[in-house]
């Protein structure tokens, strides 16, 4: 397999009035294009600042960060917008789709930023993007008209439209009842036997589960790192 993603002696730290929070300390890790991969751990254990990183949404203090073979770590905010736009599918848990646009506006926005795509192009991939998680009869619907499963749906529809080399998805299930989330779960096993490359935040150890990788965060350190299939532990 190949890496996707390599982390090296990253860390992360905050500093208000001057007190250091060390968020993220020595972590070492690589994701394989392909996999599924969880993390979790109890709150406030550096996990969801671990994923902002990945995302590119944040920045490490020091470390090294590899994305599809590209060193990430030092670029300016706009080869960052354009790596992230590019190579980075996200689902938050709030959803965050824009409430006076359609679906299909809404899924294909992100798709504006790439200039050499026609408007028909974009239309194009976000309704194949509908498609797939089953929502492509709702694509003149506005979020308020939608269901929080369909409204989900939608935003890994927006997620996966411009075929990202990996899915980061934050508490996909957070702001769901069991029903919900369990159809939201079953759309991201049917994307990675696809092929997709996902790595999941969850406090959900049932979700967690679902991944073939699982990986516990405790005090910004990776304590463990588990591979489902072979129920052994790895690093």
């Amino acid at each position: 397999m190949t890496a996707l993603i390599t982390l090296k002696n990253l860390k992360k730290v905050f500093t208000t009035e001057d007190v250091e929070t060390h968020a993220l300390s020595d972590i070492n890790l690589t994701i394989e294009q392909g996999e599924y991969v969880s993390i979790s751990g109890p709150s406030g254990c550096g996990k969801s600042t671990l994923l902002s990183i990945l995302g590119l949404l944040d920045s490490t203090s020091s470390g090294s960060y590899e994305l599809n073979g590209k060193q990430v770590t030092g670029l300016s905010n706009k080869q960052r917008a354009a790596i992230r736009n590019q190579d980075i599918g996200f689902v938050f848990q709030s959803f965050n789709l824009i409430s006076d646009l359609t679906v299909l506006e809404n899924v294909a926005l992100p798709l504006r930023y790439r200039k050499t795509l026609s408007r028909q192009e974009r239309e194009t991939m976000a309704m194949n993007a509908l498609k797939k998680v089953d929502m492509g009869h709702r694509t003149s619907h506005y979020p308020g008209q939608l269901s929080g499963g369909q409204q989900q749906r939608v935003a890994v529809a927006r997620a996966i439209a411009g075929d990202p080399a990996i899915i980061l998805a934050d508490e996909p299930t957070g702001n769901l009842d069991s029903k919900n989330a369990e159809l939201v779960m079953t759309l991201l096993d049917k994307l990675h036997h696809e092929g997709a490359t996902i790595c999941m935040v969850t406090h959900d150890p049932r979700g967690a589960q679902r991944a073939e990788r699982i990986i516990e965060v405790f005090d910004g350190r990776i304590i463990s790192d588990t591979r489902a299939a072979q129920n052994s532990v790895v690093a």
